[in-house]
């Protein structure tokens, strides 16, 4: 932030450098820096632009040609160095210095009463001073300064890392290159914010697309996460995003800081710190509250302004103000408890239902999706709904034609509220509900107690792909090169007909398609070879048998040698298993005794995929036997999969979630709710990890 003082000057010398263009030197290069970084903060943070456009690129051009005839004068934090030359090519993943969690939803005061309540009872303290900000709708990133300078950018990736994007952050013009932490002895920082487009701009870049006759993007959060993975960081520039910094996650110091009131003892102070050194912070938008009631009331009250905001925002985010209390409350696995999101309501539009198509998936269920004339919610441009199943389409009493009210529940999933009969014409058309499968027209059929029609004719084209896009799934055999996109593409061509032919790919024919390189064809084959050896627990939930998720595909692998001697196996023997019943022993059952699955399995092990369960032969009678464990929290000394691999090596089970089933509960550090519930179990015991490490070698 500048001081009336500092803008009189800078002003000043503005007009100097315009009237002397071409009496600028090297002599005059750091004024020079100081008054475009000046405009800068003015445009982009403050939003009161004080020069015309074409001004400041005179000044940007005189720039460039000083430090173009002599380099040695150019720094890393001069603004010529936002613009990047080439392209990037690739996003090294890097690792955040603090974890990037997610918060805790709310939805009503009740809601955040009863979290007040918790963080009063754990923090232990009769009132509690919050900060109320905006939950902005973008895209989280994570920067890094040291010694005053921009070293890192990074996308919140799966919250402990992130892609670098640090060279197309600089073409933010609202992050600044340098910043002046020093000023507070810090030496390096990590902080915390958003890169968003706003509505203005979104619109404009909308309008240029539609333009050259480009389909529009869909929404200001989806454009701004991508455009961070544009690998042009020219193409970056011209979405004219910006960021909004909100939280200093980590910071060191060079030396003992002795400042009277430390802007870094609350949240509040560390937003304004941020707005100072020329952040756009929501140092403005910030409030700050005694007690939860008045949160409350500026919640409501922001949420009847949000459609005046220049920027999407879904909620607010109300913070404990006080670090040191933040600290006391700690945080889940999952989420700080001195944090919590207050989203919304849903946002309601009315349009036209002109028509439905019907989609068929990986399990052979019909669903019907509702097709209409586009309107934008919250930043969404929608145009398709999902209505689930013949009975939700009586239920709403929904008919082709209709004028139907929708929203986004949650601000994320489009939904249709109900159709409004009253506006009706006389001319809608009832949905009938297909009697034979839309893509291979074999007879559809419904099981008793179900709602779902399903298509059996396991060949059917559409349910092919969708079980081989599963098979190849991160959760199943993760061949992680070969995405939803290219398995269409493949399917499309002839190179892929089911499931066994992922293992004879045509890759000399391969090679010859535009984006395939020589290192995308090996990462491809050595995605599919590793696949080969992956556990057989794996390979059974890849197979995506109806009602078998990764728990019970794994106690399938553990009770297997070798998956087809299944078909050995009643539905009185399966039901035997952990937490399998009736329906999900039917399901397995009916899987193994189909001769077209039988055939599968042999033609992936000739194949060469494994179908043995290697484990089972390696597991001895060990001190664990028959023992159940549940992990939660943070492991020091193991890896979570080591620990659970113990287990099993010596007799014990892994279970899926707290129950009088369990035997032990091992906590790590920052242990969630399950915890929690643990101790309302007397049968739980409840260790540490070292105390588990003796279990291992008590006899």
């Amino acid at each position: 932030m500048y001081t009336n003082e500092q803008t009189k000057t800078l002003q000043q010398a503005t007009k100097d450098l315009l009237q002397h263009l071409q009496a600028i030197t090297a002599k005059n290069i750091e004024q020079l820096r100081n008054v475009l970084r000046f405009h800068e903060y003015r445009y982009y943070i403050a939003n009161d632009p004080l020069v015309a456009d074409y001004e400041y690129d005179q000044l940007y051009k005189a720039l460039e040609e000083i430090e173009a005839k002599d380099q040695s004068l150019i720094t890393p934090d001069s603004p010529t160095q936002r613009v990047a030359k080439g392209l990037t090519k690739d996003f090294p993943t890097v690792q955040h210095l603090v974890p990037m969690l997610s918060l805790e939803n709310s939805y009503n005061a009740d809601d955040l009463l009863d979290w007040d309540r918790k963080a009063r009872e754990l923090g232990k303290a009769d009132v509690i001073e919050y900060c109320v900000e905006p939950k902005f709708d973008g895209a989280s990133i994570s920067l890094i300064y040291e010694n005053d300078l921009l070293v890192r950018g990074a996308t919140r990736g799966d919250g402990v890392a992130g892609d670098d994007i640090t060279t197309n952050i600089k073409q933010i013009k609202s992050v600044p290159l340098a910043a002046r932490f020093s000023e507070h002895d810090i030496q390096q920082i990590e902080i915390r914010g958003e890169v968003m487009l706003t509505k203005a701009n979104f619109k404009a870049y909308n309008d240029g697309l539609a333009e050259n006759g480009l389909p529009p993007l869909a929404n200001p959060r989806n454009a701004a996460a991508g455009s961070l993975r544009i690998k042009d960081p020219g193409e970056v520039r011209k979405r004219k995003l910006e960021a909004f910094l909100y939280n200093v996650s980590y910071y060191t110091r060079n030396k003992e800081h002795n400042e009277k009131n430390d802007p870094l003892n609350t949240h509040s102070g560390s937003l304004e710190m941020l707005w100072n050194l020329g952040f756009r912070s929501p140092n403005k938008e910030k409030k700050i509250f005694k007690g939860i009631q008045g949160v409350i009331d500026y919640c409501h009250e922001f949420e009847s302004k949000r459609d005046d905001l220049p920027y999407e925002v879904d909620g607010m985010v109300i913070k404990v103000n006080e670090i040191e209390l933040q600290e006391k409350l700690g945080m889940t696995t999952h989420h700080p408890r001195w944090a919590i999101a207050f989203k919304f309501k849903a946002r309601q539009a009315t349009t036209k239902l002109r028509g439905v198509e019907f989609q068929v998936g990986r399990t052979g269920a019909v669903t019907p999706v509702a097709k209409l004339d586009p309107v934008a919610i919250g930043g969404v441009t929608v145009s398709s709904i999902s209505i689930h199943n013949e009975d939700y389409i009586k239920d709403k009493d929904l008919k082709i034609g209709d004028s139907v009210l929708i929203e986004r529940a949650g601000d994320v999933i489009p939904q249709i509220v109900k159709s409004l009969a009253e506006l009706r014409k006389g001319d809608e058309k009832t949905i009938h509900f297909p009697k034979t499968c839309p893509v291979c027209h074999s007879a559809l059929t419904k099981e008793e107690g179900e709602a779902v029609w399903r298509c059996i004719n396991i060949e059917c084209p559409a349910q092919v792909v969708e079980r081989i896009i599963h098979f190849v799934s991160k959760d199943a055999m993760d061949i992680r090169s070969l995405g939803e996109s290219n398995v269409r593409k493949f399917y499309e061509l002839g190179f892929l007909k089911d499931i066994p032919s992922i293992y004879n790919l045509p890759f000399d024919k391969i090679r010859e398609m535009e984006g395939f390189g020589e290192k995308s064809i090996t990462n491809l084959q050595s995605a599919i070879e590793t696949s080969k050896i992956q556990p057989l627990h794996r390979l059974i939930t890849a197979l995506g048998i109806r009602y078998v998720g990764e728990t019970t595909a794994k106690a399938l692998a553990m009770h297997s040698t070798y998956l087809p001697a299944l078909q050995e196996k009643s539905i009185e023997d399966l039901q035997q298993l952990e937490d399998v019943g009736i329906k999900v022993a039917t399901s397995i059952y009916h899987f193994f005794h189909n001769e077209d699955n039988l055939k599968m399995l042999h033609e992936l092990e000739q194949a060469g995929v494994n179908l043995h369960n290697t484990k089972k032969k390696e597991i001895i009678e060990g001190n664990l036997n028959s023992q159940t464990f549940l992990f939660t929290g943070t492991l020091i000394k193991l890896k979570r999969s080591e620990a659970e691999e113990m287990v099993e090596r010596n007799g014990g089970k892994i279970v899926s979630g707290v129950s009088s089933k369990l035997n032990y509960l091992v906590v790590g550090e920052d242990a969630g709710s399950k915890l929690e519930k643990a101790k309302k179990i007397p049968s739980v015991h409840i260790i540490t990890e070292d105390e588990f490490l003796t279990l291992l070698t008590t006899k």
